[in-house]
């Protein structure tokens, strides 16, 4: 078959000779990418009026045009994060006064004795510089290389350093002479024709430099008035020599093949109290894959494990990697004064710094409109943070706390003892009843917010939540409520009350932040009893301190937080106090909490009581004011005797209201104020269930609503009392 046209490139084989259909396929494929002027691929599978679709543009290669990578691209700031926060630059611009004023305050104080040093070593610097000179006139540095020339017996080699030597020694010993002349005459004329103040400057000037070159190499006159951090500036072959040793096969093929291994997408700049490097790890491998190896990335970079931070960069891609390595361990390096450790209000509605990040920067959390988990194994500063969230919550008068230590060692005393509307230390049976009566009034307090907040017009409540505003109105009763328990899992696994907690928990921790109710719970065992997964989930505030596995962290921080690289199992037993935060709408952060030890606690709980006082709205336990638990369990009242007492042995059923009716006239002291869904409430620890009910109204008309059975009233005594045939 014969070719139809100079561009077909298969050669004519009428003769009968047999073709190569591999050569010429790509030949003529080449041929049709030369016709182009394109490298691109073509998909095979695409028809159009060729046969052929070019996937990638022509010229434009694999990363777009330039206009289209600049739009795409990230513009940088102008001015670093410091210089454009007016508190980071107050904080810089303190620290450089500081700074300055002590090390002109350090060496001014020690200028006379400088100068007696100086004095003292004059002599000895004279004999040293006549000495140097004498040297250097001689040629002296020359004399090892004769001397050996002379040992080799290379009598060229010898008589050309020979002659060097004498051509250096002509011409400096001129220079000498001529500076000697010029000096003895320059100091007569100084001393015959300038005035005394003058001749004693120059004369002191002398002396000390003469002093100064005389100083002991082992014992300098002046030492610095600061001491700096031993810490290295931060390099790109420091930063590519730690990747290569974190043992991912990705970075350790590229490395010895003349690549890196990881590309630099900035320069590594200063930033904080430390280094900070960003770039571009090899394609498969994710930032994940180097935290997983943080004790070797420090090992690499030869810094404590405290100091090193890789972290993600949440709005690229997994393999964006920034490394921040600080001069000092995170948990040993000074943090700033905390704003709120001397004076100061909080409104809880506003920002409060309680924490810095790695770089030292202040942390802020807004604690109203969430509630939080707090999770970490023992001593590692899981109740120092919740009581420094409650300090904070402590110093807006209009907070109403209920504090409740479940641990018992009295971590929560300062801020229970001298401001809480309720507070308990201690996990025995009364405390528990004690807390599930103030939960249960929470929870009525809840509705009534809902329905207070429902009421009120759209103009002065436009988002259907409490503001700032609706909290300073004492009429609408919408002031902040804060609950802090620390050891949760103790309420949680109780065997009587805890899935009625639960329940109420649950439900504060979903409807409490738009009616200003917000619940802290702190836990050492962060698992899905000590956490239930309805609070758990609801959290909009989570705190994560150490904790040992994948589950633990993933309980506190949120499902998939492991895989996503935040990771609280990284941190090192030293790191008290550092977590991991998720809230404030950014993604998770590495905090320090500020450290207040029980004396600072003590004296900020007293300015908040004090701030209380002054506003009018001190009450509750901190007044002494102690409320009951509830009356239905303690001697004397038996709700179950109660109900068999008030509903008779031919009602089989009977609706709750009319339950809570005659309770209500049996003894108004303890039922007075109850519900039906209060008494729903109260039956399900006996396992006693509410349902449907088939009764009749006031008007003799049929009705469904909610009630009780008498039969399971009768169970349930039988049960609790151990008398089977009660029932």
């Amino acid at each position: 078959m014969s070719g139809t046209g100079s561009a077909d490139p298969t050669p004519d084989r009428s003769d009968g000779s047999v073709v190569d259909l591999d050569k010429a396929r790509s030949a003529r494929e080449s041929a049709d990418a030369s016709a182009t002027g394109s490298a691109g691929r073509i998909d095979s599978g695409s028809v159009d009026g060729s046969g052929r679709v070019w996937v990638d543009s022509p010229g434009t290669g694999s990363g777009g045009g330039l206009a289209d990578r600049l739009r795409g691209g990230k513009r940088r700031e102008v001015l670093p994060a410091w210089a454009r926060s007016r508190e980071e630059f107050a904080t810089a611009a303190r620290w450089l006064t500081g700074h300055i004023g002590h090390t002109v305050a350090y060496h001014g104080v020690r200028l006379p004795w400088y100068g007696l040093r100086l004095t003292a070593q004059a002599p000895a610097g004279t004999a040293k510089f006549v000495g140097g000179a004498m040297r250097w006139v001689a040629d002296r540095e020359g004399d090892p290389l004769r001397a050996a020339a002379a040992r080799r017996e290379n009598v060229a080699e010898y008589m050309t350093l020979s002659r060097q030597r004498d051509r250096r020694v002509k011409w400096r010993t001129l220079v000498a002479v001529v500076s000697t002349f010029v000096g003895i005459g320059a100091a007569l004329s100084l001393y015959v024709l300038a005035p005394g103040w003058l001749l004693a400057l120059a004369g002191a000037s002398v002396t000390l430099a003469l002093g100064w070159l005389g100083a002991p190499a082992d014992a300098p006159v002046i030492h610095r008035a600061v001491e700096t951090g031993k810490a290295p500036k931060l390099t790109s072959d420091i930063v590519l020599r730690a990747l290569g040793a974190l043992g991912i096969p990705a970075i350790n093929q590229a490395q010895p093949k003349g690549r890196d291994g990881f590309k630099f997408t900035a320069p590594i700049a200063r930033d904080g109290r430390g280094w900070r490097a960003e770039g571009d790890l090899p394609y498969g491998v994710t930032v994940t894959d180097v935290i997983d190896r943080r004790d070797k990335l420090a090992s690499g970079l030869r810094r404590p494990l405290g100091c090193v931070w890789p972290e993600a960069v949440t709005e690229e891609h997994t393999g964006r990697l920034v490394l921040w390595v600080g001069d000092q361990d995170m948990s040993k390096a000074k943090q700033p004064v905390w704003p709120l450790a001397k004076d100061g209000s909080v409104d809880l509605f506003k920002p409060v710094a309680f924490g810095t990040d790695p770089r030292g920067r202040w942390v802020e959390i807004t604690l109203m409109y969430i509630a939080a988990v707090i999770g970490a194994i023992p001593r590692m500063g899981k109740t120092f943070l919740l009581r420094l969230l409650l300090l904070i919550a402590a110093l807006d008068p209009r907070a109403e706390l209920h504090t409740y230590d479940l641990k018992g060692t009295g971590d929560l005393d300062p801020v229970g003892n001298a401001v809480s509307y309720r507070h308990r230390a201690g996990d025995e049976e009364e405390d528990i009843e004690y807390a599930l009566a103030d939960l249960r009034a929470l929870r009525e307090e809840l509705r009534r917010r809902t329905k207070a907040i429902r009421a009120l017009p759209r103009d002065v409540c436009p988002e259907s939540k409490v503001t700032s505003e609706l909290a300073s109105k004492a009429s609408l009763g919408l002031h902040p409520i804060v609950i802090g328990v620390d050891e949760c899992q103790v309420w949680f696994e109780h065997d009587k009350h805890g899935s009625e907690i639960e329940e109420i928990c649950t439900d504060l921790v979903k409807r409490g932040p738009a009616t200003g109710i917000v619940l802290l719970l702190a836990t050492q065992r962060p698992d899905a009893k000590a956490l239930p997964t309805g609070i758990s989930a609801n959290a909009s505030a989570r705190f994560c301190l150490k904790v040992m596995g994948q589950l633990e962290n993933d309980m506190v921080l949120g499902t998939s937080a492991y895989k996503r690289g935040v990771r609280a199992t990284m941190f090192s037993w030293a790191d008290k106090g550092i977590h991991y935060f998720v809230g404030e709408g950014a993604d998770a952060r590495i905090v320090r909490s500020t450290f207040v030890d029980a004396p600072a606690a003590d004296a900020i709980a007293a300015r908040a009581r004090a701030a209380r006082q002054a506003a009018g709205t001190l009450a509750g336990y901190a007044l002494g004011q102690e409320h009951d638990a509830d009356t239905t369990d303690q001697p004397g009242f038996d709700l179950l005797a109660d109900i068999l007492a008030v509903v008779g042995a031919d009602e089989a059923k009977v609706w709750s209201e009319t339950v809570v009716a005659r309770l209500a006239e049996l003894r108004p002291d303890v039922y007075g104020t109850w519900s039906g869904e209060q008494l729903t409430a109260a039956l399900k620890p006996y396992g006693v269930k509410t349902g449907q009910v088939w009764g009749t109204t006031e008007d003799g008309k049929g009705a469904n609503r909610r009630g009780i059975k008498r039969a399971d009233i009768l169970t349930a005594v039988a049960q609790r009392d151990g008398n089977t045939d009660a029932a």
